[in-house]
């Protein structure tokens, strides 16, 4: 009888202890006593949906701290810590300090990664949030406006649901996304993804310093004649403004995993989980034809994908230069078929369908009709074209252009009406100044 008591005791002894372990292996948070340990339990976010731990990319022997898909079969990589300090053997820790800054250091306990911080607090925590935030806090604070530093803000290649890609007035930063530099160095490669409040704004895909893609600007409904950058039925997307910031960002509307990536070699895509496949299915890919490459016909040139070639002058536009424009380069666009002359009253004349041109150069006012940004662009020989802001109930807000119309897109489809300044002496559908 006693044998079986005992028995039962140590039975009882080891569940117990195998809970309490499995109840710290599943922590969310790292404490100045509690760290992340290569070779230890990961942290999981409270609702087990991200987490956190030591990896190796592909083939590589090198070690980072990264955040992936906690339940899905093939292993994610959201986020990576010290993507440009890899760790080159397997004793890393990853710790929290005071006042507040994560610190990742190697087997001698020299420093490899660190964060930063203006503020300092007493008692620092690092949490894992089930949105794949990783936020510096004081424990118990759980007030968003008093984070130390979060993840959110250091995004790598990828865009999850609830991030702001943009720029901060008030603190100046920029969060964006850059790809790794290839399948096995998550080090930031050469293509970087931006909303650009510049002028007026829109997102922007970059190789180095060179635009290669650019959304159109918000119009808030979608990106101006862009047809890939459609939302899905499972998210909302869209671009925020304030006197503070500006941001592209989404939201989820259903259970379905949704991300947005970069990849090494320039290519965004928007994926959702599909549990039946135990794969990830690609939504939406961008650049999806040659029309999204950045203003591959030159000024005033205008492109669609149905048309052979794709790239063909706007109506009343001539090519500037005939012979290389039979030769396919049509990098330095169209000009006028007749000059403008402002002192005899130039008219403008209607577009539709278009994909709105590159908006950096652009001034804008949100409050105007389109009769008073109408009278402001006549009155400015200097400015080209003007168009509504937002297209929503019936339109609002004005958008001038006071230089040459560059990254035109048109199509039988999609797109908004702009109205392009042009010689009196031309006719058509005009609205006269």
């Amino acid at each position: 009888m006693k044998a079986l008591l005992r028995e039962s005791f140590y039975l009882s002894l080891l569940l117990c202890l195998c809970f309490i372990h499995r109840s710290f292996g599943a922590t969310d948070t790292i404490t100045t006593t509690h760290f992340l340990k290569d070779g230890d339990d990961n942290v999981a976010s409270t609702g087990g949906i991200f987490e956190m731990g030591f990896f190796s990319p592909g083939n590589s022997k090198n070690r980072y701290v990264g955040m992936w898909y906690k339940n899905i079969s093939v292993r994610t990589v959201v986020w990576v810590a010290n993507r440009e300090a890899p760790l080159t053997g397997g004793s890393g820790i990853l710790k929290i300090i005071k006042p507040g800054i994560l610190v990742l250091v190697n087997g001698t306990n020299h420093v490899v990664w660190s964060t930063n911080t203006t503020r300092s607090v007493q008692n620092p925590v690092a949490q894992l949030l089930d949105s794949g935030n990783l936020i510096v806090k004081e424990a118990g604070d759980d007030s968003p406006g008093n984070l130390i530093w979060q993840s959110f803000d250091h995004p790598t290649d990828t865009l999850l649901a609830g991030m702001k890609l943009g720029r901060n007035f008030v603190t100046g930063r920029e969060v964006y996304l850059s790809s790794w530099k290839n399948e096995e160095d998550p080090a930031p490669g050469d293509s970087t993804y931006h909303c650009d409040p510049s002028g007026y704004p829109q997102n922007i895909l970059k190789k180095g310093s060179d635009v290669v893609y650019r959304s159109g600007p918000w119009n808030g409904r979608s990106f101006s004649g862009n047809r890939n950058s459609r939302e899905g039925p499972s998210y909302t997307f869209g671009v925020y403004s304030s006197k503070t910031e500006v941001y592209f960002g989404y939201n989820l509307t259903t259970s379905i995993i949704v991300r947005l990536t970069l990849s090494h070699n320039g290519v965004l895509q928007v994926w959702t989980w599909g549990d039946g496949d135990q794969g990830w299915i690609p939504f939406l890919l961008i650049p999806a034809d040659n029309c999204d490459m950045y203003k591959l016909c030159g000024a005033y040139g205008s492109c669609n994908s149905q048309d052979s070639p794709e790239c063909g002058c706007l109506d009343k536009f001539v090519p500037n230069n005939s012979d290389a424009w039979k030769r396919k380069d049509w990098s330095g666009g169209c000009v006028r078929r007749t000059e403008l002359n402002c002192l005899q009253e130039d008219v403008f004349l209607k577009y539709s369908h278009i994909k709105l041109p590159d908006t950096r150069n652009s001034w804008s006012n949100v409050t105007m009709t389109l009769e008073e940004c109408r009278n402001t662009c006549s009155k400015n020989c200097s400015c080209m074209a003007y168009s509504n802001s937002d297209i929503l109930n019936e339109g609002s807000g004005c958008l001038l252009w006071f230089k040459d119309l560059l990254d035109i897109r048109q199509g039988p489809n999609g797109g908004q009406d702009i109205y392009i300044r042009m010689a009196s002496s031309e006719s058509g559908w005009l609205v006269a100044t």
